[in-house]
């Protein structure tokens, strides 16, 4: 588990691999991941877009950008926390993420961003 605080927000992310879902012999990893958002601001926020930097241990990369998380665009009131889960699949059994949020304070509208710590995501087997 990952937590990077910036602009008065905390981000905490935690992976899990999903031997379910993968076949290392067809070079296919998923991993899914949990990130808690929480808005230490005197303010409400609003996640309105993500930006995602995905890296494989064969030097791909690849960029992801959208409105929101999960199809929602969630108002995170002073002192509270926003939780969502997703995945990744990757064509190895390593690789890591970081990115950005962009965040708008509800007071005065303003646009802000922020960080998404870089996190690792490695397959059981790579740890043998």
């Amino acid at each position: 588990m990952v937590t990077k605080i910036s602009s008065g927000v905390s981000v905490t992310v935690e992976v899990f691999y999903q031997s379910e879902y993968s076949n290392p012999l067809g070079s296919e990893y998923m991993f899914a991941y949990r990130i808690t958002i929480e808005n230490h601001n005197t303010f409400a926020i609003k996640l309105l877009t993500r930006h995602w930097y995905i890296f494989d241990s064969t030097g791909e990369n690849r960029e992801v950008q959208g409105d929101g998380v999960v199809g929602l665009q969630p108002y995170i009131e002073a002192g509270e926390q926003f939780q969502y889960s997703s995945g990744c699949n990757l064509r190895t059994e390593m690789g890591k993420m970081y990115g950005t949020y962009t965040m708008e304070n509800q007071n005065n509208k303003m646009k802000f961003k922020v960080q998404i710590p870089a996190f690792e995501m490695i397959a059981p087997s790579k740890y043998n």
